[in-house]
């Protein structure tokens, strides 16, 4: 009875084989979608050197091109959020990835081996997607006191002490 139980108990880790799957299609759909988004981003730059455009359309569309830009980058940088916690789930619960650990162009951010070692890969990534949502925040403000300016200035400061923070820690770790 117990060893049935244990088997039970056991394969029962194969319900994260549910989580891998779903995380695996987002990944794949923000891929598209970031994809798409950076084709006719530039598809649309042609517009860009069309001597009918007034300077202040070309800085308007100068600004609105940045914009997404920066969203395609968020686009792609969640898609990565949830490779990594798709392959690193697999890797935990499921199975070493033979092919991964075998290949020479193998990336460690895809080797996975504790639940700590995914959390801290995630974080990373977690990190520099507010990173860049920060600077898409950053594109649309306006300043219309001192104050605002060093707030800014602050949230800038605060980023680069975040960064800087998770560098150190990196180092120590290893």
């Amino acid at each position: 009875m117990e060893a049935i139980f244990e088997k039970l108990l056991w394969n029962s880790r194969l319900i994260v084989l549910a989580a891998v799957v779903a995380s695996l299609a987002a990944a794949v759909a923000m891929f598209y979608m970031a994809s798409v988004d950076a084709f006719y981003m530039i598809s649309h730059l042609g517009h860009y050197a069309s001597p009918a455009l007034t300077g202040e359309e070309r800085v308007a569309l100068r600004s609105t091109t940045v914009t997404h830009v920066v969203e395609i980058v968020d686009g792609y940088l969640l898609a990565t959020v949830l490779l990594i916690f798709s392959l690193g789930l697999y890797e935990l619960f499921i199975s070493k990835i033979d092919h991964a650990e075998g290949s020479d162009s193998a990336s460690n951010v895809l080797m996975i081996t504790s639940l700590d070692d995914l959390k801290s890969r995630l974080a990373k990534v977690v990190m520099m997607i507010l990173v860049v949502r920060y600077f898409e925040f950053a594109l649309s403000m306006e300043f219309t006191t001192p104050l605002d300016l060093l707030q800014f200035a602050g949230g800038i400061a605060l980023l680069g002490l975040a960064l800087y923070l998770s560098h150190m820690a990196d180092k120590s770790g290893h």
